[in-house]
């Protein structure tokens, strides 16, 4: 499995290609902003019809880092679902997905803004979660000065111009010392570029970005 390896806060983790992260130390892994039932809320909101699959791809991606790792603790960094009525409204085939995958593990479901309050799905359910120099939660902390949050919500994707002239556009991890920051895992979910605010206010001038994809690699956060 391709992986960029790199330490934060005292803790050697890896980014997936998936945009995942996972910690081996402590058979930790982490995702963030699933969005399952995202098409629900969609149709059930603006009358807007997409295709139903997004919860079944998002699942398969987790399935699979989940066999690649497996983890003994799994922490979901919050917009897991849409939101609570597509919590909810999820059909019994994905539930059991769910649930299998839950199955003898330790899962905390981190609230987010989409989320908030208890789902009625299993495992822990929190506002921040810690695990050794790490605390876990939703949406990063303006202001915060001491190393160690890991935080979703924004989507962080990168945009670059390649000595080619060919421009790309990936899902990416921020990180600088004080801040992790997951891409969304979702499969219909957008994204913020990292050079827009409030990432580049939130990010230390010299903070990298973790570009998602087959082969993951570290770069400077693009500002421009």
């Amino acid at each position: 499995m391709n992986t960029q390896d790199f330490t934060f806060a005292g803790a050697d983790l890896s980014a997936l290609p998936s945009g995942a992260l996972w910690w081996a130390a402590e058979r930790l892994l982490v995702v963030s902003d699933l969005h399952l039932g995202k098409s629900e809320r969609i149709a059930r909101r603006h009358g807007a019809l997409l295709p139903p699959y997004e919860s079944a791809e998002t699942l398969s991606r987790l399935e699979a880092d989940l066999a690649a790792t497996d983890p003994a603790q799994v922490v979901c960094l919050g917009d897991s679902f849409d939101d609570l009525a597509a919590s909810l409204a999820l059909p019994a085939a994905i539930r059991t997905r769910i649930e299998a995958a839950q199955s003898g593990r330790h899962w905390v479901w981190v609230e987010g803004n989409h989320d908030p309050g208890p789902l009625g799905l299993a495992g822990a359910h929190e506002i921040e979660w810690r695990c050794g120099p790490l605390r876990f939660r939703h949406i990063a902390e303006d202001g915060a000065t001491t190393p160690g949050e890991v935080s979703g919500h924004y989507h962080p994707k990168c945009r670059l111009n390649l000595r080619s002239g060919q421009r790309i556009s990936r899902a990416c991890f921020l990180l600088d010392a004080t801040r992790l920051i997951l891409p969304a895992y979702g499969a219909y979910t957008g994204g913020l570029h990292c050079h827009s605010a409030p990432l580049t206010s939130l990010m230390a001038a010299d903070a990298r970005a973790i570009l998602t994809g087959p082969q993951p690699c570290m770069v400077p956060m693009p500002r421009a």
